[in-house]
């Protein structure tokens, strides 16, 4: 049902160009908003900005400044590389504050939606911040990052998170307190998959995502591995270029990138997923109910995280980087897979935050 009383008001969704996750998440909201007589309005930069373009032509998307998230050669390095990174990512969440004032000016923005973009925010008009980390993990450093994170929260005025607050979840610790001072809705996996009763094409799935040089690290690694699979593969390898390019090598097909409606029906059409575990591909094997091996990005301490979680509960195994070989695939036939979740997100109720409080 759609919200009668919205008079097009123009929401703007904003997602962090941090691999492709946050903006492939944002996708099922731009279209709930579309539904829901909105006009939507995406900001952001980089790869996600460009594959929002793809996914949306006939969307306005603005162009925010960069956080210059970059990831460390060595994945113990990870979290200095973000330290010294972080007066340029301070500048630019400084510049997007000032950005998006004159932004809701200009287009006559009602609401925001923010995925992590920690600059996209305004006091005047209702601001969603949406989030799967209440709890930030850096190792030893987990408590402050939390604590800051938690206090960027509170200024927004509701957070969303893409969970439930029940018993069985998917993020466990990084999405859970003990603690209800924020404005919390749990609102439900995100996923803009849908499971279809389609003939196995591929026996094997890879996708890689994720910011450079770790994924270039395991696309290079992978093409080696793959060539001892024995069976069909499909080799998705997440980078976001003008046109789309397809290669047969031996029993594997590569693609440079997919749009969401062609990684669907390949996701539907494969046997097992081998990819990253960060929590947008989680959302979407549950939502497929998949059977999938992990392989956390290094130094990423909430893929190592979830990579734990979820081999600890007999769903899915993983390995390190450095450490994977082809024949680890043969551990799934024990792990139970992803019990498949159906997600009826109560779009009408999410959204009566942009309308006006009679």
């Amino acid at each position: 049902m759609s919200i009668e009383y919205s008079a097009n008001k123009t929401i703007l969704v904003a997602p962090l160009n941090w691999g492709l996750g946050h903006a492939t998440r944002c996708i099922p909201i731009i279209k709930a908003l579309q539904e829901n007589k909105y006009i939507p309005i995406i900001a952001s930069d980089g790869v996600a900005l460009a594959l929002l373009r793809k996914e949306f032509p006939y969307i306005e998307t603005l162009e925010l400044p960069s956080y210059h998230i970059e990831y460390a050669k060595n994945g113990k390095n990870f979290k200095w590389k973000l330290i010294k990174n972080l007066p340029k990512m301070i500048t630019a969440i400084l510049d997007e504050k000032k950005m998006v004032k004159s932004l809701i000016k200009k287009h006559g923005i009602d609401g925001i939606i923010s995925d992590n973009r920690l600059g996209v925010f305004s006091r005047k008009i209702p601001s969603v911040f949406m989030t799967h980390q209440l709890n930030v993990m850096t190792g030893n450093t987990t408590w402050f990052t939390s604590k800051c994170h938690q206090h960027i929260i509170k200024k927004y005025t509701e957070c969303w998170v893409p969970d439930t607050n029940d018993a069985v979840n998917l993020t466990g610790d990084l999405g859970h307190l003990k603690t209800d001072e924020l404005n919390l809705k749990y609102i439900g996996p995100l996923s803009r998959m849908r499971k279809k009763d389609t003939p196995k094409v591929y026996d094997l799935m890879v996708i890689l995502s994720g910011p450079e040089p770790q994924r270039t690290y395991l696309d290079e690694k992978l093409q080696e591995e793959v060539k001892r699979f024995e069976g069909k593969v499909v080799f998705v390898k997440g980078v976001v270029e003008k046109t789309q390019t397809k290669q047969e090598i031996g029993n594997v097909t590569y693609y440079n990138f997919m749009n969401s409606k062609q990684l669907e029906q390949t996701f539907n059409e494969s046997e097992l997923v081998l990819c990253r575990s960060g929590y947008t591909t989680v959302m979407d094997l549950a939502k497929l109910g998949k059977k999938a091996f992990f392989i956390p990005t290094p130094g990423q301490y909430e893929q190592e995280y979830l990579a734990i979680k979820l081999q600890d509960e007999n769903l899915v195994p993983y390995a390190t980087q450095n450490d994977f070989t082809i024949e680890d695939l043969s551990k799934v036939k024990s792990f139970k897979g992803f019990a498949q979740f159906k997600n009826n997100i109560d779009w009408d109720s999410l959204f009566s935050i942009f309308e006006d409080k009679v």
